[in-house]
């Protein structure tokens, strides 16, 4: 029948007219942006960075959709080659050209352009370490004694930074409500910035939490004596 062969045209047509659309749609290009981390490679032993400018290049890739979905920034890193560098700043080029991107798709901006590093000398040095005590014992009783075993760490990073600590504090020990001693293996903190500990980095800290002696109640008070009256010798010497 005539009203029949024309329906079958129709949805013919409707399905060249759908694969045609999604032929369109996986051809043509997009633009799309992703964060790729930077890893620093080859840092020598005897040097720290102690400031970045990034710490991601965010690029800005233009493909075919079919080439972005199968892309996975996950896998990406951008390497900086830092072997040589010395005490000071460097300044890094990005290059376009090292992104392993899929056949169809292109980087075609970055941000930033270049990363910037500064570096300075690593040095080391011995600190005593002083316990972090928080909190009050139980009523009655009182800390007496804090003890650190050991007394003195190692700790490592920045030249300035380093001199700059005369000592390093442990992690905090709570003794609110003690009524005895505590004992805690706790971490020494060096706190923010570009140093850290070496050697050891836990401490064991002893606090000597006693009773307070109880003190006898005053004695007391004697009543005063009378004052005796002055005696006088009214008798004449003959």
């Amino acid at each position: 029948m005539p009203g029949l062969r024309n329906i079958g045209y129709k949805l013919l047509a409707v399905v060249i007219a759908l694969f045609l659309w999604v032929v369109a749609r996986g051809t043509a290009s997009v633009e799309r942006g992703f964060d790729i981390p930077v890893v620093l490679e080859g840092l020598a032993d005897d040097l720290v960075v102690v400031d970045r400018g990034a710490d991601v290049v965010n690029v800005r890739v233009l493909g075919t959709r079919a080439a972005l979905r199968n892309f996975d920034p996950q896998r990406l890193e951008y390497e900086i080659d830092v072997s040589t560098s010395k005490p000071g700043q460097a300044a890094f080029e990005v290059d376009l050209t090292r992104f392993d991107l899929p056949r169809g798709a292109r980087v075609v901006s970055r941000s930033p352009s270049r990363i910037e590093l500064v570096f300075e000398r690593r040095i080391t040095k011995t600190l005593r370490v002083r316990p972090d005590v928080d909190g009050a014992p139980a009523e009655g009783f009182r800390v007496k004694d804090v003890d650190v075993d050991p007394p003195r760490v190692r700790i490592t990073g920045a030249r300035s930074e380093v001199l700059r600590l005369s000592e390093v504090a442990t992690e905090t020990i709570d003794v609110a409500g003690a009524r005895g001693p505590i004992e805690r293996e706790v971490r020494v903190s060096p706190g923010p910035g570009h140093v850290w500990a070496d050697a050891p980095r836990v401490v064991k800290v002893r606090v000597d939490v006693q009773a307070d002696p109880v003190e006898p109640p005053p004695a007391p008070a004697q009543p005063a004596q009378p004052a005796q009256p002055e005696r006088r010798d009214d008798r004449r010497r003959g």
